[in-house]
């Protein structure tokens, strides 16, 4: 069993929060609300909504309160938004830490179709990596992804600063 509390965690101490229980896979299922921006979604999970940031990738700012908005950032929230539509059915993964200082849930998106979202976003050149130890399951694979949209000149790398 999960707990929310704390993120997605091991349920073993006690908390007044809602807990989750995943699937036989160790899936965490949760519905799409909205997404934000290009890494950052909000999700219904459990009866609640929780605010999900994608680990191991960061996008161009498009709506955050006191940084301007950077190259294509518009465009990398739209293609996120594009990818997860509301009522997109996805499960969560998580890495080492559950939540970051801001209480969002830290999380790998998967669509149920089997599309890996934060690998996506970054194989189309509309993320980069975004290495943030203890949370690096995946930043080989990433950084990989992000080699072949530079070379390829795809999404940021097309017209942003490498």
């Amino acid at each position: 069993m999960l707990a929310i509390c704390a993120g997605l965690v091991p349920a073993t101490a006690s908390c007044a929060s809602t807990r989750i229980r995943p699937d036989a896979g160790g899936r965490v299922f949760a519905t799409v609300v909205h997404a934000v921006d290009g890494d950052t979604v909000v999700v219904r999970l459990g009866g609640r909504t929780e605010t999900v940031r994608l680990l191991g990738i960061n996008t161009p700012e498009s709506v955050h309160p006191r940084k301007p908005v950077e190259c294509l950032g518009p465009e990398s929230s739209a293609h996120t938004k594009q990818l997860l539509p509301p009522g997109t059915r996805v499960w969560l993964e998580r890495d080492e830490e559950g939540r970051d200082r801001y209480g969002r849930l830290l999380a790998y998106v998967h669509r149920d179709d089997g599309l890996f979202l934060n690998l996506e976003l970054v194989a189309d050149g509309w993320a980069v990596p975004y290495p943030f130890e203890p949370n690096t399951t995946f930043s080989g694979v990433f950084a990989d992804a992000a080699d072949a949209a530079r070379r390829a000149g795809l999404g940021l790398w097309s017209r942003c600063r490498g």
